[in-house]
């Protein structure tokens, strides 16, 4: 396994298709507590080619070992799209019937860090020696079994390759285009109009149905289709310290200053305990009393607790400063003294050089040429001390270099060994030249803080067991009652709240502000759970959660409740509109003017690239485009724009100047264009029939 872990140490091997990964690793089990649903052996399928669960289980199981952190139902629904990705892609591959050889195989293999830059397969010069790598593979079984796995992804990214470039050729921009984009750009219009704003009538006189939103919605049902969904109510009962619990706690930290004495169930005597003040073991005392660990660090001021940073940090060595509250803790602190320059703020001016761990990617320079180029800096930084600043702007190779090399703050230790020494070897306002794995720096020390360490004991302020107990009874109680009764009067009756209800999907983990609450979800799902359907859920350091189906929304159009914010405002300024089309009468526009109870305005030189109105109005591109259509002098019909209806007269139109050549204009087109292919993937779905089974899983 020697072998095969070298490789493994550098980064995984990553297929980016249309902006995200195809993972190349992929394996294991993502259901750790459930089964699969009987009615389906496939977890989907893609215009008819299932995925079946056997494979899809794996693929997410070493995606969830893989990726530190990453929950099942996030693995799942990422190993999703990617094979969804991969069906379509792979059935577009087959139709235009690519093919790819083992040359190109083999330079997409290359391209992957644990191949084309492993030691293993290097020659002395230090490039890619396809010899070295073909015999590893002949002699080694693991590499074998390894390059063998990456070879299928290496092939499937020649073939993306291939395609997008295929995609790419096919695309193209005319001279036609061109121009049209030049006179875009350069035709202006001027003209005078009336506007009649739709915020001149109020919300309150156009209604909206919900009727009529169903039927907007049924216009554009692809932009309003809804997944099938649950409404869930809850109500939640905190699993927290009651006010005597706190009062117990606080008292037993009280009992810490002047020492207490104590019934040793144990030993069926009292026990006197010392006070904190006057322990000799310091480290031990904390130890035994405290809920958090001692920490022998020195804290500069900046990172104590904010309310009391001031009292904490000006103690004298061995005073104490408590009760105070920090987060959920009573605490106690004792001062074991000061120290000088526990951190240090430095910033820095870095000359990269071939072969350093980031490379100037602009400026390629050998080590010597970067270190003659950061002596010269240094030099500069000596004579003139304030160019440090522009110099660390306009030559430092560091991303810092936007805040004028400025690293803030850090401890010992944080920055490689070099650096690190310099910086806390040396006083304030000290410039110098260190080298490191990154390059050439030269170094400014700016500042530094001191630091004062604390023995602190913090005892946590938690439920007792008599109140989670209670918390339990009421809980399981209003359960009870919900399932048989009305759930908000049920909650009224025993003085609980009903949060508003949460609308979830089949493969959701968020649940409102509760965060990650994926079992609530997965009840919702599970057959037999209708609406009505009432459950109680522990949940870790927070309580009881008494969840309540109250709606499931088929597949279909979103509910109106959902899009009516969206929808409504648009309904109603077509409502507005006709009312204040119903006012526009008149053949000139003063007395259009007049009828609204607006006044006539000027638009000057406006251009149908930047369509925008003046007066705060915004982009009104109907507007604008009817007023270049119209001769002078012609007065328009009423135009329904984005803030209002409005009646234009144009007043001039001035054409550009013709042109020879339009080829800036067709090199814009093509800039705008050259993102066109992470299009495909999208239109591919879209048309695409899609089969989704995940719900069908237990977590």
């Amino acid at each position: 396994m020697a072998v095969l872990q070298k490789i493994r140490q550098r980064s995984a091997l990553l297929i980016v298709v249309i902006g995200f990964c195809l993972f190349a690793f992929i394996a294991g089990d993502v259901f750790t507590k459930g089964s699969f649903g009987k009615s389906s052996n496939d977890v989907g399928s893609v215009n008819g080619k299932d995925i079946p669960f056997e494979d899809f289980r794996l693929k997410v199981s070493n995606v969830e070992k893989s990726q530190q952190g990453v929950t099942p139902t996030a693995a799942a629904n990422r190993v999703w799209d990617q094979e969804v990705s991969i069906a379509l892609l792979t059935s577009e591959f087959d139709k235009l019937g690519l093919r790819v050889g083992a040359k190109h195989i083999m330079e997409v293999l290359k391209s992957d860090q644990n191949i084309g830059k492993n030691p293993m397969f290097l020659n002395s010069a230090g490039f890619f020696d396809e010899a070295k790598f073909k015999e590893a593979i002949k002699t080694n079984p693991e590499i074998a079994q390894y390059v063998s796995g990456r070879e299928k992804d290496a092939e499937l990214n020649a073939k993306y390759q291939m395609y997008a470039t295929m995609i790419k050729a096919g695309t193209f921009t005319t001279e036609s285009e061109g121009k049209f984009k030049y006179e875009m750009e350069a035709n202006k219009v001027s003209f005078a109009y009336v506007a009649g704003l739709y915020s001149t009538i109020k919300d309150s006189d156009v209604k909206v149905a919900d009727d009529e939103i169903v039927a907007f919605m049924k216009k554009n049902e692809k932009k309003y289709k809804a997944d099938e969904n649950r409404e869930i109510e809850y109500v939640l009962i905190e699993d927290k310290a009651s006010p005597e619990d706190e009062a117990e706690i606080k008292a037993k930290i009280n009992g810490l200053l002047s020492g207490s004495v104590v019934y040793n169930t144990q030993t069926g005597k009292n026990d006197t305990l010392s006070s904190f003040r006057s322990a000799t073991n310091v480290m031990e005392y904390v130890n035994a009393n405290s809920d958090i660990p001692y920490d022998s660090t020195y804290v500069a001021k900046k990172d104590l607790p904010a309310v009391d940073a001031d009292k904490l940090y000006n103690l004298a060595p061995g005073e104490i400063y408590g009760p105070y509250m920090f987060g959920k803790y009573y605490c106690l602190s004792k001062s074991m003294g000061r120290k000088v320059g526990v951190n240090a703020k430095a910033s820095h001016i870095l000359i990269s050089y071939e072969g350093t761990q980031v490379p100037n990617q602009k400026e390629k320079r050998t080590k010597e040429e970067a270190k003659a180029k950061a002596e010269s800096l240094l030099a500069q930084v000596n004579a003139s001390p304030d160019s440090f600043l522009m110099l660390a702007f306009t030559a430092s190779d560091d991303s810092s270099s936007q805040q004028g090399g400025d690293l803030g703050y850090f401890g010992p230790n944080q920055m490689v060994k070099p650096f690190n020494d310099f910086v806390f070897s040396n006083p304030i306002g000290k410039v110098g030249l260190v080298e490191t794995p990154f390059g050439f720096h030269i170094i400014k020390v700016t500042d530094k803080q001191d630091g004062i360490r604390l023995a602190t004991v913090a005892q946590k302020v938690e439920a007792s067991e008599a109140t989670s107990d209670k918390v339990f009874t009421q809980a399981t109680q209003f359960e009870m009652d919900a399932a048989e009764k009305d759930f908000a009067k049920s909650a009224t009756a025993m003085k609980l709240t009903v949060s508003p209800p949460v609308t979830v999907k089949a493969m959701d983990e968020a649940f409102g502000p509760l965060g990650n609450q994926r079992n609530i979800v997965s009840w919702a799902f599970e057959d037999g759970t209708d609406v009505g359907a009432v459950k109680r859920f522990e949940v870790a350091n927070l309580g009881n959660i008494i969840a309540k189906v109250k709606k499931i929304n088929p597949e279909g159009l979103m509910a109106v409740d959902l899009v009516r914010s969206y929808v409504e405002p648009i309904l109603k300024n077509k409502k507005k509109a006709e009312l204040i089309k119903a006012k526009m009468t008149g053949t000139s526009l003063e007395a259009i003017a007049k009828a609204t109870g607006s006044a006539v305005q000027q638009a000057t030189d406006v251009t149908m690239e930047n369509p925008v109105l003046t007066g705060g109005v915004g982009q009104e591109p109907k507007v604008v485009g009817n007023a270049f259509a119209l001769t002078t002098g012609k007065l328009s019909a009423p135009i329904e724009g984005n803030t209002g209806v409005y009646v234009v007269k144009n007043t001039n139109t001035v054409k550009a100047p013709a042109l020879k050549d339009h080829t800036a204009y067709v090199a814009k087109l093509k800039t705008q264009s050259a993102g066109d292919i992470n299009r495909v993937l999208p239109a591919l779905k879209d048309k695409a029939e899609i089969k989704d089974n995940r719900k069908q899983f237990n977590y």
